[in-house]
């Protein structure tokens, strides 16, 4: 647990980073654009859409309560900007974790791990297998949860969708370049539950408004941070053991 908050909170510093910044603006304003475009085609038709297969009378009532409808003029123009905005926050992730680790991993391996050796375990095919398939279940699991979600349950499974595709998307990556392949192959299959715990974390920091916009770069970090700081233990562990025999 030590290690989780250690790694989110080195991550959270890193922000401030100018390089870091700059990392982080131009995944988002690229997300932004491209699916404000893709909005501007869908966002009527799926407000319909999601206005028939959602409780109607049960996400009115709960409008009316919190007076949401003040701000919005309809059920169906709310439904389209949360969609929106985790849709915004996800392509960033995918977008980060595609093109943005490297420069991640080596801002945080040359100032936090020097000494470091670099093995380049991990690969492009590896690195693509975990992305897709994180993205197919993590859409998979939003599906399932959306119409749910004015009623309590579908935010939880969201919740827990965050934090599968934050595990998933990125501890492969941040292991890629400095862990072996047989490193690569213990470290993720061991200690499943810090990962997790992890990927919670960050993915709470999604549903948090404004700090969620700094979450993709900041969950990168916090597995880079956490898995780098494991593979430094594993290795100083296996060299204790084998100078013992």
């Amino acid at each position: 647990m030590i290690q989780i908050f250690n790694a989110f909170s080195l991550a959270f510093r890193n922000l401030f980073n100018f390089k870091i910044l700059w990392i982080l603006v131009w995944p988002l304003f690229v997300a932004s654009i491209l699916w404000l475009i893709i909005g501007e085609f869908f966002w009527i038709p799926s407000a319909e859409w999601l206005a028939e297969i959602i409780p109607f009378t049960i996400v009115k009532d709960w409008f009316d309560e919190s007076d949401l409808l003040k701000i919005t003029n309809s059920i169906g123009d709310v439904l389209n900007v949360i969609i929106l905005v985790m849709l915004v926050i996800v392509t960033t992730m995918i977008i980060t974790a595609l093109f943005v680790m490297p420069s991640l991993i080596d801002f945080v391996a040359k100032r936090y791990y020097p000494l470091l050796d670099r093995k380049n375990g991990g690969s492009i095919i590896g690195s693509l297998f975990h992305v897709i398939s994180a993205i197919i279940i993590f859409i998979a699991l939003w599906s399932i949860a959306l119409p749910f979600w004015f009623v309590g349950v579908g935010m939880l499974a969201s919740f827990l969708a965050a934090a599968y595709l934050n595990q998933r998307l990125f501890s492969y990556d941040a292991l890629s370049e400095h862990a072996s392949k047989e490193e690569l192959r213990i470290l993720l299959r061991v200690d499943k539950l810090s990962l997790w715990g992890l990927g919670l974390l960050t993915g709470f920091v999604q549903f948090i408004p404004f700090l969620n916009l700094f979450a993709p770069t900041l969950t990168a970090l916090a597995f880079i941070h956490f898995e780098l700081a494991r593979l430094e233990n594993f290795r100083h562990k296996s060299n204790f053991n084998s100078s013992r025999k």
